[in-house]
């Protein structure tokens, strides 16, 4: 506690508090924008405060300011940390400057940003009215109270004038005056949880003799359980009534999850790591030591050796060099230093001592040879041998003590790593829900219709992960549960089917979905074959395809959803056709087959020889706008995303590749509905024009019965015409007579 001092460091955020029975009023002006926030609290008559901890939490004020009159326990709560952060100062202030006139008269006139000039007492009232309660005594004597600080203090500029007769204040800084109000849970929670670590691994650090704990571990130890206990505080004072009802309509037990996960072990814990750690210390002292001060007596005094060595030292030396001066006349006086794990030696500078002097000097002993621009020579004499005697390496004494109290400490902590685990399950449970509801609500998703029949309705689902997509509908009910969707690169195919499983997936984890509106019936698996291949993937893409088509058609039940993405290619086109068309044919054989959604470009399998005519099996597209079947300007093709009835025939790969190609010198990107051998040319520099122009001749050949030539350029009828002289010199060679270094040389010219 301390009074005010107006020289002290002007600190970020000011906060006052004053208490008036259960009531509680606070305010706090935020100087790096300006913003001034005021608050009122009912406190229920416990001793602890807690919703004074709440508010200093998201405020974190460096100052509190309260009056003179105000009770121990309130003063105890402004000044309370939590362990992680420095507590904030408080300081006392008259009682006078929270007058309730004072401060009244202090808000009246002050000058808002949106107020306009001119306006009377009444109209000023009005204003100030759509900010706050101003007809709070309590929230009135904070915020004035507050204001009259930061004048006196000179933290705001101020201008006294005369307006009505009355003293005017006008304060520049604050650019407007706001009601303060505990942040909507959902973002109180989160910020909350931003703050929990990895407790599982520190614990395993914590437990590991090969691992070194320093005080970041113990902070983030600190931190984490702190705002777990935060999280449970917010549950139990930051639920209006109205939410608490809601919340017992839904059903829901969340509130009474907090209560049962984070138990009073968890404050034990915390108060137990509190009171034998300092994660402070090591950085003010400067070495390795974390145990707080006055935790152990001979640890203390320790400690206090060590931090005093310099000065001892130099005393010692000193009274050493007395009794030597003749030896170190015109040089750098030698001095004893402490080196860990060596001890205390006597450090001569620039020259090593000669056999004489050490004749001499019968008690000198050379030790070592020390490291840096200035030559040292280490030696230990009398003097040094008596402090090894007496300190010894007096640091890691310091540290061997200091890692049994620790090693004690961390096998206490560890008798409630059940009850830490618990605590950060629900945490992490908590943390995806909120997740999940802001995602949600920014996005605007649906609830969907969870039923326990075997359908699935969506109407205008959409991709979550693709900036712009195009919504489309997915209906499969009893008949039509094997959907085959065909049409060009590009299209959109793969991101549709994903868009369904992650709709169909989000359902069943209690997410809301993008879509619509969305009826799912409940899905036991959810089996992919999407030619995905990891890079430590010891096998091909095509046998992974073979695996996860194995697994699908061993273990899929008529509750399952099955993928299948270009399953059969990497293999020769026949033994793709086969491979697909089989697995069409074995959900087609099921009697009561599983959802099945298939993309495919072989095409070649749609006549009656592979597939079977069948009310299970649908056919759908991704559309494209072609005016002219003829027509060869990609800019005349519009790929429209739309799924819609019948199959293509054709792929347009030629014309993604125009595309890919046109995209990649603009600079813009399609990387996102593009199949990943089209997303390879445009991450590169697109596909050449070359290419394109001679892929183009090729398919026309083919597609006409017409031999295909053989490509010809500049630089391809330049080399056959080195080919040809190089077998005419050959032909006209005298093998008898002529000579065959000069006929090398001519026909391979360095």
């Amino acid at each position: 506690m301390e009074e005010i001092d107006e020289t002290e460091a002007v600190p970020q955020v000011y906060m006052a508090c004053i208490l008036h029975g259960h009531r509680v009023g606070i305010s706090y002006y935020d100087s790096s924008i300006g913003q001034l926030y005021v608050l009122e609290v009912w406190e229920d008559g416990s001793a602890d405060f807690p919703l004074i901890d709440l508010v200093k939490y998201q405020a974190k004020p460096l100052i509190i300011y309260t009056s003179t009159k105000s009770e121990d326990s309130f003063l105890s709560a402004l000044q309370r940390s939590d362990g992680t952060t420095e507590a904030p100062t408080v300081k006392l202030v008259k009682s006078s400057i929270f007058s309730y006139e004072q401060a009244w008269h202090r808000l009246i006139y002050l000058r808002v940003t949106g107020m306009d000039d001119g306006l009377n007492i009444k109209e000023r009232v009005c204003f100030l009215s759509s900010m706050m309660d101003i007809g709070s005594d309590i929230q009135v004597r904070a915020s004035g109270g507050l204001l009259a600080i930061l004048e006196n203090e000179r933290i705001v500029d101020t201008l006294e004038q005369k307006e009505c007769g009355n003293a005017s204040i006008t304060i520049d800084s604050v650019t407007e005056i706001s009601l303060f109000s505990v942040q909507e849970l959902t973002v109180s929670l989160r910020e909350t949880l931003k703050s929990v670590k990895d407790i599982p691994y520190i614990l395993k650090k914590f437990n590991s003799p090969s691992s070194i704990c320093v005080s970041t571990d113990w902070a983030s130890f600190l931190k984490s359980v702190c705002s777990l206990l935060h999280v449970n505080k917010i549950f139990e004072v930051g639920i209006s009534e109205s939410l608490q009802e809601q919340v017992r309509h839904l059903n829901l037990d969340i509130v009474e999850k907090a209560h049962s996960c984070i138990t009073t072990e968890l404050a034990y814990v915390y108060e137990l790591v509190i009171g034998v750690i300092d994660v402070n210390r090591s950085k003010e002292k400067g070495y390795g030591t974390l145990v707080k001060e006055g935790f152990c007596d001979e640890l203390d005094e320790l400690r206090q050796i060590y931090e005093e060595l310099p000065e001892f030292l130099e005393e010692v030396s000193s009274l050493e060099l007395a009794r030597l001066p003749h030896f170190f006349k015109g040089k750098l006086v030698p001095c004893i230093v402490y080196i860990h794990q060596i001890g205390y030696l006597m450090c001569i500078f620039e020259d090593k001592l000669d056999e004489t002097t050490l004749e001499k000097l019968q008690d000198f002993e050379f030790a070592v040879n020390g490291d840096g621009d200035t030559k040292k020579f280490f030696y230990r004499t009398s003097k040094t041998r008596e402090l090894d005697n007496l300190l010894g390496d007096i640091y890691h004494k310091i540290l061997d003590m200091e890692r049994v109290i620790t090693g004690d400490l961390v096998s206490h902590v560890l008798l409630f790593s059940t009850h830490l685990l618990k605590a950060v399950n629900f945490a992490a449970e908590l943390d995806c829900f909120l997740s999940l509801s802001l995602i949600a609500r920014q996005n605007n998703y649906v609830r969907p219709v969870l039923t326990a029949d075997s359908l699935l309705d969506i109407q205008n689902g959409s991709e979550m992960t693709v900036d712009t997509f195009i919504p489309n509908d997915t209906k499969i009910l009893d008949n039509g549960r094997i959907n085959i969707i065909t049409g060009p690169n590009y299209s959109g195919k793969s991101i549709y089917i994903k868009q369904v499983a992650l709709i169909v997936f989000l359902s069943h984890i209690g997410s809301f979905v993008p879509a619509d509106a969305a009826t799912v019936g409940l899905t036991d698996r959810i089996f992919c074959a999407m030619g995905s291949k990891l890079m430590t993937a010891e096998q091909s893409t095509f046998m992974i395809d073979l695996h996860q088509v194995g697994m699908m058609l061993r273990h899929a039940s008529s509750r399952s959803l099955c993928l299948l993405d270009e399953f059969g290619k990497g293999t020769l086109t026949e033994d793709g056709i086969g491979l697909l068309g089989g697995t069409i044919n074995y959900f087609v054989a099921s009697d009561d087959p599983p959802k099945v959604l298939v993309c495919t470009h072989l095409t070649e399998m749609f006549n009656e020889s592979c597939l079977p005519k069948s009310e299970k099996i649908r056919f759908y597209t991704m559309s494209v706008l072609r005016p002219d079947n003829n027509c060869r300007d990609i800019e005349d093709i519009v790929f429209l995303y739309r799924l819609v009835p019948g199959h293509a025939l054709l792929s347009y790969g030629l014309h993604c590749a125009r595309l890919a190609e046109r995209k990649s010198k603009s600079g813009r990107s399609c990387v996102g509905l593009m199949t990943p051998l089209l997303c390879c040319f445009v991450v590169s520099k697109g596909v050449p024009e070359d290419v394109i122009r001679r892929a183009a001749y090729i398919l026309d050949a083919i597609g006409n019965n017409k031999h295909v030539e053989r490509m010809c350029n500049e630089r391809i009828l330049a080399q056959d015409q080195l080919y040809k002289d190089a077998v005419d010199k050959m032909l006209a060679f005298d093998v008898l007579k002529g000579d065959l270094d000069l006929f090398f040389q001519e026909i391979f010219p360095s």
